[in-house]
C-alpha cells in the first residue's frame, strides 16, 4: 500500500510521553480498544486467579501481569491482557514472557489473531493463549522450532501447561466463562 510508505516511524522514547492507552508494534502506533467490557475484565480476572492459585505451588518464582508493558525493541510495546513470567519484573517486561494471554473481543480480533499472534511467534513467547467471550472458548499455542502449534481449542476440558521448568498449570475453560 502506498500510504504504508508514508507512514511516520515511532520509538518507545515516543512511546512513554503519549496520553492515553496505545501499543507500539514496529514503529506504528494503535490505540488501545475502549475500556474492556465487563466480560472481559470478569474473564481475565478468572484466567489470573487460576494462574495465581496454582503459581504458588511451584518452587521457582512464577509471577502473573495483568496488562503490563512488555518492551519488545525499542520500536515495539505491546501489553497483552496477561502475561505469565519466570522472574520478578519491577517496571517493564524487558524480554519475552513464558506466557501470553489475549481476552479477545470484535474490536481486537484482528490483531490479536493476526499481528500479535506473528509477532509473539517472532519474539519467541513459548505459549499463546488466545479467550473468546463470544463462543466461550479457548485457543493456545506452542511455539515448536519457531512456529506456533495449535495444542489446544475448546469451549470445555482443562488447558495443561508447563511454564517454567517446575511450573505444570492448568485451566478450566469451563471456569473461565461461568
Amino acid at each position: 500500500m502506498l500510504a504504508e510508505k508514508y507512514l511516520p516511524q515511532y520509538t518507545v522514547q515516543d512511546y512513554m510521553s503519549w496520553e492515553g492507552d496505545w501499543e507500539l508494534i514496529d514503529g506504528i502506533p494503535y490505540a488501545m480498544a475502549p475500556s474492556p467490557m465487563g466480560i472481559h475484565q470478569k474473564i481475565e480476572m478468572e484466567i489470573g486467579r487460576q494462574l495465581s492459585n496454582q503459581s504458588k505451588d511451584c518452587t521457582s518464582n512464577v509471577y502473573i501481569y495483568p496488562e503490563l508493558d512488555w518492551i519488545v525493541d525499542e520500536n515495539t510495546v505491546v501489553r497483552p491482557d496477561l502475561m505469565v513470567v519466570c522472574r520478578d519484573v519491577s517496571e517493564h517486561l524487558k524480554e519475552p514472557p513464558e506466557v501470553a494471554i489475549e481476552v479477545v473481543s470484535k474490536n481486537t480480533a484482528q490483531k490479536d489473531e493476526n499481528l500479535k499472534f506473528q509477532l509473539y511467534e517472532r519474539e519467541k513467547v513459548r505459549f499463546y493463549i488466545l479467550a473468546y467471550p463470544d463462543i466461550k472458548k479457548v485457543r493456545a499455542f506452542e511455539l515448536r522450532s519457531g512456529r506456533y502449534d495449535k495444542v489446544f481449542d475448546s469451549d470445555s476440558g482443562i488447558l495443561k501447561l508447563t511454564v517454567c521448568k517446575d511450573c505444570a498449570i492448568e485451566l478450566d475453560v469451563k471456569e473461565i466463562f461461568s
